[in-house]
Parts: C-alpha cells; sequence; structure tokens
C-alpha cells in the first residue's frame, strides 16, 4: 500500500476495481457503438459485445442486491435475539419497521411497541430496557396469510389502525395520520403479495364458488381467528347474562373466542381455539356451546325481556338520533353522562345507557307530552329541558349544534310526530366505532 505503484490507496480501494470495472466496460462500449458508422464491420460484434456486459452488469447488481438484503435480514435477526428456524428463513424481506403504540383494552391506556412486517409474517415485539445480546424481545408472530388491516375511526385514540391475523388481534395508534396511512399500506402491499403468490390455489377454490361472501361471517371464523376485544370502558354491564360489574364481586372477562367483555360466572369454560394451537381458552357460554355443542345441563334463565333490555349497539346502528348527553342533577351542577338513543322502532322513548356497548338501559323516558324548553348558551354549556308536570330533566350537549339537533327530535317525539329518515343529523357527531371482530 505504501509504494508509489500503490498510488498510496488502501487494499479496499484496490479491490472495488474489479466490481467497478462492468459498468466501466458497459459506458465505454456504449459510447463506441454510438460513434461507430453503420457500415463498419465491427458494429455487429461491438453490439453483440455491448449485450453480454450488458447481461453481466444485470447479473452483477442483482447479486449485490441480494447479498446486501440476506445482510440486512441478519442484521433484523441479531437485533431480535432469534435462533428459531420458523422465524430466520433466507427467502423473507423486510418490507416494513418502526415504533407503534399498542392500545390497552383493558386499561384504556397506550404502551410502546415495535413492529417488523415482513413478506410473511409480522413481528410483534417489546424493546428491552436492558438490551444484553438483543435489542427487542418477539412477543407475538402473526402470519401474513389470513391478516386484515383496516383504519379505525377511534376519537380518544386518534390515527389509530386495526391488524387482526390468525393469531392475535391488536389495535395499535401511530404518531400521525401520514404514518398509520403508511402502516396500513404496507400490511395491504405484503397481503397482496401474499395473495398473489397463492393464486392457483384461489382459482381452484372460485372453481367451487356457491355464491358464499369471500369474507367469512363471524360465527364461521369463531375459535378460527383471534377477535377484537371490546373495550372494558365501553360496557357497565355483562354482554351474556346483563348484570352490573363490581370491582370485587362480578369482574370483567373477555372471551378468547367472541372478544366480548362478560363476568366471571358467563365465562368459566374452556374450548379448543384453532387459533391458539388448539389450547383451552377461556370462553363465554354462548360461544362454549358453539364451539363444542356440548348442551348445559343447567338450563340458562329464559326469562323475558324487560323494557330497558335493549342492546345499545344495535339500536345505536338502527336509531334516529344517539349520542352522549349529561343528565343534570338538581343543582345543576353535576350529573351522570350517559350513551342515550331514540331508536328507529321506537322512537317516542329515550334510552339512556351508561355506555356504547351496554346490552341494558339504566333509565328510559317516554318522550310523549313533554315540553322541551331550550336555554341560552352560558359557561360553554349547551342545555335543555324536558318538562311535564312536576317532572323535570335537564340535560348538557357536548356543543350548541348537537344540542338543536337533540331538540328538534325530541320536540317532534313529545308531539307524536316520527321524524323522517331526512331529518336525521347523523353526521353532527362521531361515529360509535365498531366492535364487532373482523
Amino acid at each position: 500500500q505504501k509504494r508509489e505503484m500503490s498510488a498510496n490507496l488502501s487494499l479496499q480501494h484496490h479491490m472495488l476495481e474489479p466490481v467497478q470495472r462492468i459498468p466501466r466496460y458497459e459506458l465505454l462500449l456504449k459510447d463506441y457503438v454510438k460513434k461507430l458508422p453503420p457500415e463498419s464491420p465491427d458494429r455487429a460484434d461491438a453490439e453483440k459485445a455491448l449485450d453480454m456486459i450488458f447481461s453481466a452488469a444485470k447479473h452483477s447488481n442483482a447479486a449485490i442486491a441480494e447479498m446486501e438484503r440476506v445482510h440486512k435480514l441478519w442484521e433484523v435477526y441479531d437485533r431480535l435475539g432469534i435462533a428459531e428456524d420458523d422465524l430466520i428463513d433466507p427467502s423473507n424481506e423486510l418490507i416494513k419497521e418502526g415504533p407503534i403504540q399498542k392500545i390497552s383494552l383493558r386499561y384504556n391506556t397506550t404502551k410502546e411497541r415495535y413492529l417488523f412486517l415482513f413478506n410473511n409474517m409480522l413481528l410483534y415485539c417489546v424493546p428491552k430496557v436492558i438490551q444484553v445480546g438483543s435489542e427487542f424481545q418477539v412477543r407475538m408472530k402473526i402470519e401474513v396469510d389470513g391478516m386484515k388491516v383496516k383504519e379505525l375511526k377511534d376519537t380518544e385514540f386518534p390515527h389509530a389502525f386495526l391488524i387482526s391475523g390468525k393469531q392475535r388481534t391488536l389495535e395499535l395508534q401511530a404518531r400521525s395520520s401520514e404514518e398509520a396511512e403508511s402502516w396500513i399500506q404496507a400490511c395491504q402491499g405484503a397481503i397482496e403479495q401474499n395473495e398473489k403468490r397463492s393464486e392457483s390455489f384461489k382459482a381452484a377454490a372460485h372453481g367451487l364458488d356457491t355464491g358464499i361472501p369471500d369474507f367469512q361471517t363471524q360465527s364461521e371464523e369463531l375459535g378460527k381467528r383471534a377477535p377484537q376485544w371490546v373495550r372494558d370502558n365501553l360496557v357497565t354491564l355483562c354482554m351474556r347474562c346483563m348484570e352490573p360489574f363490581h370491582p370485587i364481586t362480578r369482574r370483567r372477562h373477555h372471551c378468547r373466542a367472541c372478544g366480548y367483555v362478560v363476568c366471571g360466572k358467563c365465562s368459566d369454560y374452556k374450548a379448543n381455539l384453532k387459533y391458539d394451537r388448539n389450547r383451552l381458552n377461556r370462553v363465554c357460554i354462548d360461544c362454549y356451546i358453539f364451539l363444542t355443542g356440548h348442551m348445559l345441563n343447567k338450563e340458562r334463565d329464559e326469562k323475558k325481556k324487560g323494557i330497558l333490555e335493549r342492546d345499545s349497539s344495535e339500536v345505536s346502528d338502527q336509531s334516529l338520533m344517539c349520542g352522549f348527553l349529561q343528565l343534570l342533577d338538581k343543582s345543576g351542577k353535576g350529573g351522570v353522562r350517559s350513551w342515550c338513543v331514540v331508536p328507529k322502532d321506537d322512537p317516542y322513548v329515550l334510552y339512556m345507557f351508561a355506555a356504547p356497548q351496554d346490552v341494558k338501559a339504566h333509565t328510559s323516558i317516554p318522550l310523549l307530552g313533554y315540553q322541551v324548553n331550550e336555554f341560552m348558551p352560558q359557561e360553554s354549556r349547551h342545555l335543555f329541558q324536558l318538562v311535564q308536570s312536576t317532572l323535570v330533566h335537564t340535560f348538557a350537549a357536548e356543543s350548541e349544534e348537537v344540542k338543536q339537533c337533540w331538540v328538534r327530535i325530541i320536540g317532534q317525539a313529545a308531539n307524536g310526530e316520527k321524524p323522517t329518515l331526512e331529518d336525521e343529523p347523523n353526521q353532527l357527531w362521531p361515529e360509535k366505532e365498531s366492535t364487532e371482530p373482523i
């Protein structure tokens, strides 16, 4: 390296010359062929040489790109500290990686997590506090085969999206709408590539098409893929027996088959779930009967539904008006915030639920005969009253515009008039997020 003939360059610089020689030959031959006259006897040989060197350059670039891809892949494996044969595969391709916030359905908070998206799987990882040997710990592997992704319209957690796989369903939150869209597109691209690879299998399946939709219904997928869990703060009653939860005597549990929030009595059953390698999991009584086919010795109470036992999620989907209202106490300073619904099939009753996903209303107010009184906006409060003889109910809406919609709908119902579909102001409040498993 110190010799004058080496031009004071290191060995690494000289080893680059064989690599640079191929593209240099290609540039020289292109210039040579361009300047050769058409009638030159060397033109045919020059063009043939140019094609050969072009193929060699293309092969060399592809080999270098493949080496870089494999090298980068092993760097990711080293960061993950994994050595399982099913994860380490040279054919894997890293599509996207980055930090993400995982939405906790139980505590209604977010936690820092990290995702690695490959062409055939998604690795859900946790950053290590003490990074000895590896940077992340793999918590879950979700196969791209059967995976679904969609954007979530959640006012409490903006920029949220859902990834549902056969092994697990995750609600995630990005730092911006652009980042969320980038993850959705990357996942969708991986799903489409996977579908193209199995195109021949799909063609065979289409030959047996019976008109069933491409997606399966919830009952058909029950136990075969991880459900989307209903958040704890969206329900105050067991979604099976409709009894109120209590932090000591009646605690919340999630059914691992349908994702509903149920009490311990209604989830005191276990069934094998295919998405969890056929292991036994806690399930609710309805899923247990569906998955196992076992009829329980103790018959369930088939009591007649009371007037308040209406499923809030079903009523809200078929409502003239729904949203949060605060029912003030006599002092007018405090009160209970409730999810209020005026259903289409019963437009003369106002149902009040403790949470949007409850299956039983805690209060119902027959609207016929009430007089609706408005108050001028004061101190950022938008108030109106329902008055009938000595009965007075004072409500606070979230905005003046929403208040006017409630006053109009309730006023028409109080006068015995049924509001038409054109009168519905459904665009004035945020849509209630669907919690049905996809």
